[in-house]
């Protein structure tokens, strides 16, 4: 799941994946009888096993498709789709899963929020420009998401932070060229963030000595997040942002969150969810990393 942060929780029958699923279950939405068994498999994706929940949602991805275009459609396209990159479930799932946000959207357009396109605008934008698929869709709202992502990427760019981790070292991004660094947001409550650590633990120790810097990112109190991180045996920096200033500049609104810089200092990769082990190498791979 995507975490939108503090937008999204999971909670359908109970559980919210995305904000409009959670302002659906506020305004005591009424499932038909045919949709409350998607919502109920939704809710349940993350019990799943990958290779079990690979198939169902390439399953719930057509079934959602087959529904008749509106709000409900939209809902359920755009909470599936917020679970869909976490993790590796194939392209053809996740493309089966673009295809249908995009048709709900393109049936059922969604009106601006506080000025800018609605959030399942994004999800689309971002499984586009992020996860590479493809979206038949020529709506403005969409164009208007596709062109705040750019912007949002062109400022990252250029960022740089100074932070100080659990054991009071101070690291400044900046200072740190010459070095591939892969920095990742996170936070004790996210199950996502919680499922990748073992393995950025695992590259952080297979190649810190060829120049991996890894950084992981909270902005928690440093209490909970010094008693987790003893717990789990993790020893690659964790750095604290309790103002989410370093948040609030690499536009952080889901976690989690990972990025990675080259010896140059240059962003070369980024990803919108979760990753698996085989998914962060190839993103150092494209820092020069093997």
């Amino acid at each position: 799941m995507k975490i939108r942060f503090l937008m999204i929780r999971v909670v359908l029958m109970g559980i919210c994946v995305a904000p409009l699923m959670c302002r659906a279950q506020q305004n005591q939405i009424i499932w038909s009888d045919q949709e409350k068994p998607i919502v109920q498999q939704i809710g349940g994706l993350r019990s799943l096993a990958d290779d079990v929940r690979a198939v169902t949602t390439k399953q719930l991805a057509l079934q959602i498709r087959q529904f008749p275009a509106g709000a409900h459609k939209v809902i359920l396209a755009n909470a599936l789709a917020n679970l869909s990159t976490e993790g590796d479930f194939g392209r053809d799932t996740l493309q089966q899963v673009t295809t249908t946000l995009a048709d709900a959207l393109r049936e059922h357009p969604v009106p601006e929020e506080n000025g800018k396109p609605a959030e399942p605008y994004f999800e689309l934008a971002m499984l586009v420009r992020y996860e590479h698929m493809r979206a038949d869709s020529d709506s403005p709202e969409f164009a208007a998401a596709m062109k705040q992502l750019e912007a949002d990427d062109a400022r990252r760019e250029t960022a740089d932070f100074t932070l100080t981790d659990l054991n009071g070292k101070s690291w400044t991004l900046s200072g740190l060229r010459g070095k591939v660094v892969l920095v990742n947001f996170w936070a004790t409550w996210c199950p996502p963030c919680r499922k990748e650590m073992p393995d950025l633990e695992t590259l952080y120790n297979r190649f810190k000595g060829q120049g991996l810097v890894v950084l992981g990112i909270s902005d928690e109190d440093a209490s909970k997040v010094n008693a987790f991180i003893s717990e789990g045996g993790y020893t690659y920096p964790i750095l604290l942002d309790p103002g989410r200033k370093v948040n609030d500049l690499f536009q952080i609104e889901g976690i989690p969150k990972t990025f990675v810089f080259a010896h140059d200092g240059k962003l070369v990769a980024q990803s919108i969810d979760m990753r698996t082990q085989k998914q962060f190498l190839g993103m150092l791979g494209q820092a020069g990393l093997k």
